[in-house]
């Protein structure tokens, strides 16, 4: 496992441009781990480190981290670790800090492992905000009934679709 950074907290005497230092007023910073650190979760973690939250993320693949850095994604601004390693690995979760989380994100390629590590990290480290990105609808629905938190592109698009071509 390979960790770049060493991650304390927010520092306050850094702003980003165009968002506020820190959570919003009276919200503590919060500690949210990413599994898939693609487009989506560089994006969320690049998001959620500008607004002051401590992230940790998680690729099996060390190459997605400098391709979120070559997008412009997770520039050196920021300030949250990046860990090699599986997602759905116990093991790997512990170090990246799984027991202390607040949040969990689970957006790698596939379904299957989405749905493992968000699994994990609900039911086996109690994880209270756990979030996971299913392309099968039916799927989606299934977790969902179960209370894992899904999320479905394949869904939300087609109902963004279906409401612009009904638009005047």
């Amino acid at each position: 496992m390979k960790v770049k950074g060493k991650r304390t907290g927010p520092n306050p005497n850094k702003s980003h441009a165009g968002a506020p230092p820190g959570p919003p007023y009276n919200q503590r910073a919060l500690k949210i781990l990413i599994v898939g650190c693609g487009r989506v979760g560089s994006q969320v973690a690049a998001d959620m480190d500008k607004a002051g939250h401590d992230v940790v993320i998680i690729d099996r693949d060390p190459n997605q981290f400098s391709r979120a850095a070559v997008r412009g994604v997770l520039t050196n601004d920021f300030k949250g670790n990046q860990v090699v390693g599986n997602g759905t690995d116990s093991d790997v979760l512990r170090r990246a800090g799984v027991e202390d989380a607040d949040g969990f994100v689970a957006v790698t390629e596939g379904d299957n492992r989405n749905i493992m590590a968000a699994q994990i990290a609900k039911h086996i480290f109690k994880v209270p905000r756990v979030v996971c990105r299913i392309y099968d609808p039916d799927r989606a629905d299934a977790y969902e009934k179960l209370g894992i938190h899904t999320i479905c592109p394949t869904l939300e698009g087609a109902k963004h679709i279906e409401k612009t071509l009904g638009e005047r």
